[in-house]
């Protein structure tokens, strides 16, 4: 099963669980699947069905293009990424 890293922003929900393991073959049927164990996981990372602007998903330690849509395998390792700005 995919291993997911819970964000801080998002721990509330999971009862302070950092990782978990959820069976899902995308991001989206990942987020499902997270937001039925952890009720209001959607809402914090999704907005009108794309994950929310400043967020991003990594796979496996690459930043997918692919958003929602991305693939996952049985071993892949997920983390959402809040876009950190500065100049």
């Amino acid at each position: 099963m995919p291993h997911v890293h819970i964000p801080a922003p998002a721990r509330d929900l999971t009862g302070g669980e950092v990782d978990v393991e959820v069976e899902a073959s995308s991001v989206r049927r990942l987020i499902g699947a997270l937001d039925l164990r952890f009720p209001g996981f959607a809402d914090r990372v999704l907005e009108e069905g794309e994950l929310k602007p400043g967020l991003r998903v990594a796979i496996d330690g690459h930043i997918s293009p692919m958003g929602v849509l991305a693939r996952l395998e049985t071993d892949s390792q997920v983390h959402f990424l809040t876009a950190i700005g500065g100049g």
